[in-house]
């Protein structure tokens, strides 16, 4: 393991602990300096997000990324708990939650702009970020592991860009804020679900890597309080996975449901000149979108009967046909 550690981290080439405190730690040396610089960037990485959020647009939110200064204190937590410092924890626990609140606010402020009712599923920025699964965590882990990684070695500062726009911070606190603000509680949900399993990777990913650096034995960190520490970070892992995994059993049943009720309601609309627009699920409802010429389809209780035995109970399905109304198919709520 001492040959491994020397191999990635030079000696020569290896942060010395103070360097890296200095780095991660917004209440030490230029407190003034580096908190008044966290907070300026931080708030013009939340207006960008929110803008790039409003606007669809990938380049402005990856802008964002690059310029949101919150992997600091994440990774502040994650040095705090490998050399034991609790001060260093607790207030890079404050200064991460203060900035979630000010970038939510900042997204809820900028959602007024959207009309009642507006369609959020149809936004990209959004409907990539209210469902995250546990990919999205290995993901960061990974993310993590290079941030973690290029903070230990003087010589990778460079990629570190390339690390903020891998991880994803502020956006979807932002597209939090967006959602709340149109109501949308599931969207935000899900939106600080994949914000919150960014955080608890970075933390795993940046305490493995400090620990394997050596910043533990250089700290004389009391075994107790690491262990501690550690403890609080498995329980934040095992309530982030949860979630995550469940979501992913979701969408991989969404994906077989939405199949066997494309193939119904194919045979369903037969040859009568309507089509199958789409099908877009709220939860566990599906909303079949139909055109059809005059709004005439057939009976729907031709549909109901041929998807009672292809979808199971917990699912609801809506037909939503042009210029009709909406026909509830299977309502079990």
């Amino acid at each position: 393991m001492a040959k491994l550690t020397a191999m990635l981290l030079p000696t020569l080439q290896r942060n010395p602990l103070t360097d890296l405190l200095d780095q991660l730690d917004l209440g030490s040396g230029d407190r003034v300096g580096k908190r008044s610089g966290f907070v300026i960037m931080l708030v013009l990485s939340a207006i960008i997000a929110a803008a790039g959020v409003l606007l669809d647009s990938t380049a402005t939110v990856i802008g964002a990324m690059i310029i949101a200064p919150l992997g600091t204190p994440i990774l502040g937590i994650a040095a705090g708990i490998v050399t034991g410092r609790a001060r260093l924890v607790v207030a890079s626990v404050v200064w991460v939650a203060g900035a979630v609140a000010a970038v939510i606010l900042i997204g809820t402020a900028f959602s007024i702009v959207l009309p009642t009712g507006a369609n959020l599923a149809a936004n990209s920025q959004i409907a990539g970020r209210t469902s995250p699964q546990l990919m999205d965590l290995v993901a960061a882990l990974a993310t993590g592991v290079a941030g973690a990684f290029a903070m230990s070695r003087k010589d990778l500062s460079a990629v570190l860009p390339g690390v903020a726009i891998a991880i994803s911070l502020v956006p979807p606190l932002a597209v939090v804020g967006v959602t709340l603000g149109q109501g949308d509680f599931d969207g935000a949900f899900g939106a600080f679900l994949l914000f919150f399993s960014n955080v608890v990777a970075l933390i795993i990913a940046g305490a493995i890597v400090f620990t394997l650096a050596g910043y533990s034995r250089d700290a004389l960190a009391l075994p107790s309080r690491r262990r501690r520490a550690y403890t609080i970070v498995t329980v934040l892992t095992v309530l982030t996975v949860i979630p995550l995994g469940l979501n992913t059993l979701v969408i991989v049943a969404q994906a077989t449901w939405t199949a066997r009720i494309q193939t119904a309601a194919n045979e369903w609309i037969g040859d009568d000149g309507g089509e199958i627009d789409g099908i877009a699920w709220k939860s566990l409802v599906a909303r079949i979108s139909v055109q059809a010429p005059g709004g005439r389809i057939p009976p729907v209780s031709e549909l109901r009967d041929a998807l009672e035995s292809e979808v199971p109970s917990i699912v609801g399905v809506e037909v939503d046909v042009t210029d009709a109304v909406v026909h509830p198919v299977i309502d079990r709520e």
